[in-house]
């Protein structure tokens, strides 16, 4: 029983991706961003999300969703640049959706790349974006991300159980870019580059205010955008040493940055 516990699909999956987060946030300290790319039958990722929905009165799936929170949440606070890219034969749905919601910036595919016979990219809806797993600020990623008018959220669930193209994502705003085919290397490259070419330290502070929006808690003012702008912004050699921006703001001189992410 304890092992068939352990392969229970969302168990699993949770478990593998705080590890990996885990490991590079600590063990590598240079990396500038963590994409996220999703393979599989959207079909399954629905049927879990309902099965995790419908048994959440059940100690073990009660367990199994915290724990999504959590690793979440993990994911919220990580100072990395954070992309999603959203391609033919990805399953974000419901659950896996939330790393597209989480993410800074998220690219999705209109309809195929030349010479790939798999269906054009969709993003599904489920119950479990709207309450499950809330951030730091206890708003859930989709309110949050729709702040600035809370009509687009009963636009959002309106489409829930509907698989979503890239058009139409991008319309109800659940991804940042929908790009053709023509489009995509080069527009993902370009901001691959423009990225690690910034202050990590500034990056950290500016992601986290754009992810943090609205009210705060004592868990965000710990964990997310309060203290990446005082330990961030304003502290660190980036900012205030010698070969800091500020020190050179206005002299000619580039910025020499350390590319250290903490």
């Amino acid at each position: 029983m304890i092992a068939q516990g352990a392969a229970f699909w969302p168990l699993q999956v949770a478990r593998e991706l705080d590890d990996a987060i885990l490991h590079l946030r600590i063990n590598e300290l240079e990396i500038a961003m963590l994409v996220f790319k999703s393979h599989g039958d959207r079909a399954n990722v629905v049927s879990y999300d309902a099965f995790l929905e419908a048994n959440k009165a059940h100690w073990l799936v009660n367990e199994v969703r915290h724990y999504w929170k959590r690793v979440l949440k993990r994911i919220d606070v990580t100072s990395r640049t954070l992309v999603t890219l959203v391609e033919p034969g990805s399953c974000f749905v419901g659950t896996l959706a939330e790393l597209v919601f989480a993410a800074d910036r998220s690219y999705m595919l209109i309809g195929q790349k030349q010479g790939d016979n798999r269906p054009p990219p969709a993003i599904e809806l489920t119950a479990m974006n709207f309450g499950p797993y809330p951030m730091s600020h206890g708003l859930t990623r989709l309110q949050s991300r729709f702040q600035a008018d809370p009509s687009d959220i009963e636009r959002a669930q309106g489409s829930i159980g509907k698989a979503l193209d890239a058009e139409e994502a991008e319309e109800l705003g659940l991804v940042t870019f929908a790009l053709d085919d023509i489009d995509w290397d080069d527009e993902v490259r370009v901001f691959f580059e423009e990225r690690t070419s910034f202050s990590p330290d500034g990056l950290t502070g500016m992601e986290a205010n754009l992810r943090f929006v609205g009210p705060e808690t004592m868990e965000s003012k710990i964990f997310s955008r309060l203290t990446a702008w005082q330990n961030w912004i304003f502290q660190r050699p980036n900012a205030v040493g010698e070969d800091g921006a500020l020190r050179r703001y206005g002299t000619g001189q580039k910025a020499q940055f350390d590319m250290t992410r903490v």
